[in-house]
């Protein structure tokens, strides 16, 4: 953690919505002109597409499994150097993954390849990263420790994998099969890796669908938001202002001490109310430490 330099994470697996979440820290950053320096956490595998593919074959012929989800797929040392880093003294080196076409065209690049490694922009406010791993703890390796705000964002297991079935057959072309195997492949690294990341979170989103989700491999739609609840979590409830958030939020109730549940329609304003203070916290130590 950094008085100087904060860091703020959002975590979550494949397929949660952490790009949605982002969108939402973008608007407070924008309206609040706080410079953020952006980190993806695609930027950290290991493996561009083509080697991760090869990769994952050899691995199954020896009968092993190797995930995005785990260490041997990932770059989780460098990653935790990033974050000490950066605040140590706001600044670090940074690539990105190009997912698409469109991505790769920019960078006069394939898909599926890392951009060159480069310095983060300098004199940013803070460090914002989102990806599967920003509070990953694993060997010698604490990620977890040298955030300032870690989020997670965590749809219940059958509506996350709705999500990501749906998400890689349009935006990737992949086929019901190929997501399945995936999903099958990835859960010994889901569960040790992914997991208790939600455990060491300050704040985690949970989007509980009130329709039928008992079987995601065949469902024709994602629950929209209005068809959900967000139950989100405090780890130190201490300071929140509930009866606040409940007036702001309306049908929102309390189910324990430390969570609050909210109509699913109401999750970007929701993070706008609970965020906004807790970024302004951060930015106002920033300006004392300085």
């Amino acid at each position: 953690m950094s008085t100087r330099h904060p860091i703020i994470a959002i975590t979550g697996s494949s397929g949660a919505g952490t790009t949605t979440v982002t969108k939402t820290f973008q608007h407070i950053f924008r309206r609040e002109k706080i410079r953020a320096a952006l980190l993806e956490g695609d930027a950290f595998h290991r493996y561009d597409r083509a080697e991760m593919r090869q990769r994952i074959a050899d691995a199954q012929k020896m009968g092993r499994t190797l995930s995005h989800f785990g260490p041997e797929a990932n770059l989780f040392a460098e990653l935790e150097s990033l974050f000490k880093g950066y605040g140590d003294t706001g600044r670090g080196r940074v690539r990105r993954y190009l997912h698409d076409e469109d991505e790769a065209a920019r960078s006069l690049q394939e898909a599926g390849t890392f951009t060159p490694w480069q310095d983060l922009p300098a004199s940013t406010d803070l460090l914002f990263y989102e990806g599967l791993h920003g509070g990953v703890v694993a060997d010698e390796v604490d990620v977890a420790r040298y955030t300032d705000l870690l989020v997670g964002v965590v749809p219940i297991i059958n509506l996350e994998w709705i999500q990501k079935i749906h998400r890689d057959r349009a935006l990737r072309s992949y086929s019901t099969e190929a997501v399945v195997d995936a999903i099958l492949r990835r859960m010994p690294d889901y569960v040790n890796y992914i997991c208790p990341q939600f455990s060491r979170t300050h704040v985690n989103f949970q989007r509980v669908p009130t329709v039928d989700t008992s079987n995601p491999f065949i469902a024709r739609f994602i629950p929209s938001a209005d068809e959900s609840f967000l139950v989100i979590r405090f780890r130190d409830p201490k300071g929140i202002d509930f009866p606040y958030l409940r007036s702001m939020l309306h049908d929102s109730f309390m189910s324990r001490p430390n969570s609050i549940v909210v109509p699913g329609g109401k999750m970007e304003l929701a993070m706008q109310l609970i965020f906004t203070p807790m970024i302004l916290q951060l930015m106002h130590g920033k300006k004392l430490a300085s």
